[in-house]
C-alpha cells in the first residue's frame, strides 16, 4: 500500500508542472501528425528507373519494382536525368540497375543497385520497398546456386530465367521480405511508433529530475523517518517512474489510434512490447536520478541523452536505410529493439511470438537497470 502511495504521489508531483503536460502529452502527438502529413503519404511516390542491363534477372527486378503497390514507376534515360528530375520535384526517387548486374549476380559477385533520393523527401519507405525486392531476387539466385551444387542446376537455371516461383521446388524455400505494400501501411503508423519509443525514453530520463528534487527537498528522508523501509521507498519511486512512462505510452497509443487511425498491430503483442520498453526507460531514469545530485543537470543531460540514443536507435531515421554496420551499432540501444518489434507488428502483421526476441532483450535490459538503480538509490538514501 505504501509503495502505491509513493508511486501515485510521484506521478501527481510530475504533472503539477504544466510544461511537463505539454512535453508528455501534446508534443508527441504534434510530431506524429506533422511527420505523417509530410512523410507519411497522401500522394503517389514517383520513381525514375534507369536500366543499363537487359539480362533476365534485371528484367525480373524491373518487373518487381514496377509491381510495387502505391508507387508510380517511369523509365529514365540516364542517372543524370533522374537527378535533374528529383531536383525539379518531378520524381521522389530513382533506381539505377547498372551494366553487368545480371552477370555479376549469377557469378556471385557483388553488384549494387543505386538508389537516389533528395534529403528530406520521405524516400526512406520507398528505399525499404526497393531493398525488399533486391533482397528477394538475391535470395532466389542464391537458392538457384545452392540447387546447382545439389545437382539440379538445369532445372533451377530455367526457373530463374523464366521468373518462376522457386518456392514450388521441393526442399527449397525463399523468404520474401517486405511483402506488405506501402498502401497497406497507414499514413501515420511508422512515425507514431518512432515517436512513441522516442518520447517514452526521453520522459523517463527527464523524470529523473523529480527523483532528485525529492532527495534535495528532504521528502525521501522524511519518509524514512516514518515506519517506512528504504526498500519500500525505492520500490515506490521506481513504480512512480514506471507509471509516468506507461501513462505517456498508453496515451500516445490510444490517441494516435483514435485521432490518426494508427494500427499498432496485435494488441497483446504491442502491450507487452510497450511494457518491456517502459521497464528499460524506468531503470535508466532511476539510475540517472540516483547518480546525479542536480535536478537541472539531470533533466538537461537526460533529454540530450534520450534524443541522441533515439537518433542512433532509428527514431529519427528509419533503421532500413542504415548500413549493416550502423544497424549493428544501433542495436546497442533499446530503441532499435523496440522498433524492430513494432515493425514486425505494423509492417508484417506479426503476433506475440514474432516479437518475443525483442521483448526478451528489453525485459533483460530493463530488469538489470532497475536492479542496479535500486541498489544505488538505496545507498544514496541511507548514507
Amino acid at each position: 500500500m505504501k509503495v502505491l502511495t509513493i508511486a501515485t504521489n510521484s506521478v501527481v508531483r510530475l504533472f503539477r508542472e504544466r510544461t511537463n503536460i505539454f512535453f508528455v502529452f501534446i508534443l508527441p502527438l504534434l510530431l506524429v501528425m506533422i511527420i505523417g502529413l509530410v512523410f507519411g503519404g497522401g500522394f503517389t511516390p514517383r520513381i525514375g528507373l534507369v536500366v543499363e542491363d537487359d539480362g533476365p534477372l534485371s528484367q525480373q527486378l524491373i518487373a518487381a519494382i514496377e509491381e510495387i503497390d502505391g508507387v508510380d514507376v517511369t523509365t529514365a534515360a540516364s542517372e543524370q536525368e533522374v537527378r535533374d528530375d528529383i531536383r525539379r520535384n518531378d520524381l521522389e526517387a530513382g533506381v539505377v540497375i547498372p551494366a553487368g548486374f545480371d552477370a555479376n549476380l549469377r557469378a556471385g559477385t557483388p553488384s549494387a543497385v543505386q538508389f537516389i533520393a533528395a534529403v528530406g523527401t520521405g524516400g526512406f519507405e520507398i528505399q525499404s520497398l526497393v531493398n525488399a525486392e533486391v533482397t528477394r531476387l538475391d535470395s532466389i539466385v542464391r537458392s538457384a546456386q545452392f540447387a546447382c551444387e545439389q545437382g539440379a542446376c538445369d532445372q533451377m537455371t530455367g526457373l530463374v530465367a523464366a521468373g518462376t516461383a522457386i518456392e514450388t521446388l521441393d526442399g527449397v524455400s525463399v523468404e520474401r521480405i517486405g511483402e506488405q505494400s506501402s498502401s497497406s501501411i497507414g499514413q501515420f503508423d511508422l512515425g507514431a511508433a518512432q515517436n512513441l519509443v522516442l518520447f517514452m525514453f526521453v520522459t523517463a530520463l527527464a523524470g529523473s529530475a523529480a527523483l532528485i528534487q525529492s532527495r534535495r527537498l528532504g521528502v525521501s528522508r522524511r519518509m524514512l523517518s516514518t515506519p517506512t523501509s528504504a526498500t519500500t521507498v525505492v520500490a515506490g519511486e521506481t513504480l512512480g517512474r514506471f507509471f509516468v512512462t506507461m501513462v505517456q505510452g498508453v496515451f500516445i497509443i490510444g490517441v494516435a489510434a483514435v485521432a490518426f487511425g494508427v494500427d499498432w498491430g496485435d494488441p497483446l503483442a504491442a502491450s507487452v512490447l510497450v511494457v518491456a520498453f517502459g521497464l528499460v526507460g524506468t531503470g535508466a531514469g532511476m539510475l540517472m536520478g540516483s547518480l546525479f545530485s542536480n535536478d537541472e543537470q539531470a533533466g538537461g543531460i537526460g533529454t540530450f541523452l534520450g534524443l541522441g540514443l533515439g537518433a542512433l536507435g532509428g527514431c529519427m531515421v528509419p533503421l532500413e536505410v542504415f548500413s549493416d554496420s550502423m544497424t549493428t551499432v544501433a542495436h546497442i540501444t533499446p530503441h532499435a529493439w523496440a522498433l524492430d518489434g513494432f515493425s514486425d507488428l505494423i509492417r508484417h502483421d506479426g503476433g506475440l511470438s514474432d516479437v518475443l526476441p525483442e521483448v526478451g532483450v528489453l525485459l533483460a535490459g530493463g530488469l538489470a537497470l532497475i536492479l542496479v538503480s535500486g541498489v544505488v538509490f538505496r545507498r544514496v538514501l541511507t548514507r
